[in-house]
């Protein structure tokens, strides 16, 4: 397994050992939660805007931020983007 370090603000620190002493984790495991759990987001969050903009059909977007068409469906619901358009439909066809 790779290493990674980097250097975070005196703040940032702080925060991260409350999260240690709240969750009841080592730090090397609390870093790598953190980090799954940001990346998940990011995943989802791009997902999320490709598919707004256009650029991916709902399957697509699905793929990209790693869950289920209907997961994905209820995140597009959520972040109140307009999902049910004619070109996403017919790019869900195509795709299909």
């Amino acid at each position: 397994m790779p290493t990674i370090s980097t250097r975070v603000p005196d703040d940032l620190e702080a925060e991260l050992e409350a999260y240690l002493d709240e969750e009841r984790l080592d730090r090397s495991t609390a870093v790598r939660k953190l980090l799954s759990e940001g990346l998940e987001a990011w995943r989802r969050e791009r997902a999320l805007e490709r598919f707004a903009d256009g650029d991916v059909s709902l399957i697509k977007a699905a793929e990209l931020a790693e869950v289920s068409v209907w997961e994905f469906a209820r995140l597009a619901e959520e972040a109140d983007d307009a999902w049910v358009s004619g070109d996403h439909l017919e790019a869900d066809l195509d795709e299909l």
